[in-house]
């Protein structure tokens, strides 16, 4: 089945632009009610009519401008802050002095302060002061001289709109430390699967052509020398990391866009239940015996053939390792919250500390094959030798299976 690309897009900022373009909305509705509500009282109310006109059909012309980061630009906000200094600086052309002086509301009224917060939104909190000031800047113009209301009122807008860019910019880079956390969580759960395939196919090809081509000798046992080395590189490779999956953060303004590619698609939430005694029953013979409940263990699919695969992978250890002549035992368990197989063999057993050497060495059968496995599908292995004394591998898997990823599977 192929690969499938899994897209997960995680923004803060989208909440923000929606709330901006109901906001500009909401107050040019504001300011034009305020003119209507004080039009007898303008000395020049053809000019606020006009700027009126200008401004609502801007306001409703670009609501699609400010949707998102991508088609809020540069040019528009330039041109949509001059709009709003526009109106400020017309206000004593269109209101009376004394109107002015009386600390009367400018023509945009709070319009302006969509200008400024668009400003903090795309560009962060530098953007935000800077055009707070030229807001500022216009305010005091228009009234001539500095007075406590229109401090306030600059200050406030300030404020506001440097801690919205602030929270902004963090936002972004959370998204981004959270978005390169999953594109490393993605690149080393492909790794691992792909170094289990590796190790329970090439590697154990590899490792048989050198033991075998040793004890033929002749050209065999060149052969042999050269797999050993192919076995030994390749493991230095599964160890250390393999090409990284292209994973981008794209338009970090929407929020972090990561595309990680996944493994084949799973079985659907659905799927029947598996036995898992039909995937255990092959390993059964001369010197393998399973016992099992006599009734249907069921898992859900991606489970029983992953603990499946664990199974083959402590079987192929006890054939490597255990000698020729060694038994082992399959024991599968059926419990109400989990599923428990346990593999024992009568073998020498594993001296102390060599699965942290083998693992040093690249032999990442137990980590990868078994353990990687279980840990998965929400499962766990332990693994407990004592050497003269065999070894013994406990593989349990619970009733709801969670993968990797969090997905809740069914038994």
């Amino acid at each position: 089945m192929a690969k499938r690309e899994r897209v997960m897009r995680m923004s803060v900022e989208q909440p923000l632009w929606r709330a901006l373009t109901g906001y500009r909305v909401l107050t040019m509705l504001y300011a034009i009610a305020l003119f209507v509500r004080a039009y007898d009282e303008f000395d020049r109310p053809w000019v606020a009519f006009a700027y009126f006109t200008v401004l609502a059909v801007w306001t409703l012309g670009t609501l699609p401008r400010v949707a998102n980061a991508a088609s809020c630009t540069k040019r528009f906000l330039v041109v949509d802050l001059a709009v709003a200094l526009t109106g400020i600086l017309l206000t004593p052309l269109a209101d009376s002095r004394q109107q002015v002086v009386g600390e009367g509301p400018t023509l945009p009224s709070i319009w302006t302060a969509g200008a400024v917060l668009a400003y903090a939104i795309k560009g962060g909190w530098r953007w935000a002061a800077c055009a707070s000031a030229l807001v500022g800047v216009a305010n005091i113009a228009q009234r001539g001289e500095l007075t406590q209301s229109t401090v306030h009122n600059v200050l406030l807008v300030c404020i506001a709109s440097i801690a919205i860019g602030y929270v902004v910019e963090v936002a972004r880079a959370s998204e981004r430390t959270l978005a390169r956390a999953l594109e490393i969580e993605a690149a080393t759960r492909e790794r691992e699967r792909l170094a289990r395939d590796i190790h329970d196919s090439v590697l154990q090809v590899l490792a048989m052509v050198q033991r075998r081509g040793s004890a033929m000798g002749g050209e065999a046992a060149e052969l042999g020398r050269m797999a050993g080395e192919q076995e030994v590189a390749l493991r230095t490779l599964v160890a250390g990391g393999l090409v990284r999956t292209s994973h981008a953060s794209e338009d970090a303004s929407q929020g972090a866009l990561v595309r990680a590619v996944e493994e084949p698609d799973e079985e659907p939430d659905d799927a029947a239940p598996c036995d898992l005694r039909s995937l255990l029953f092959p390993h059964a013979g001369s010197k393998v015996t399973l016992s099992e409940p006599g009734a249907p263990v069921h898992l859900a699919p991606r489970a029983a053939k992953e603990l499946a695969a664990a199974v083959s992978a402590a079987l192929d250890n006890v054939h490597r390792h255990a000698g020729a002549d060694a038994h082992a035992w399959i024991l599968v368990e059926d419990e109400p919250d989990a599923v428990i197989v346990t593999v024992r063999d009568d073998g020498p057993g594993i001296p102390e500390g060599r699965l942290a050497e083998a693992e040093g060495e690249g032999r990442l059968g137990v980590a990868l094959s078994i353990r990687g496995r279980l840990r998965d599908i929400g499962g766990t292995a332990e693994l407990i030798s004592v050497p003269g004394q065999g070894t013994e591998v406990e593989l349990q898997v619970p009733r709801e299976v969670r993968d990797a990823r969090g997905k809740a599977g069914r038994p």
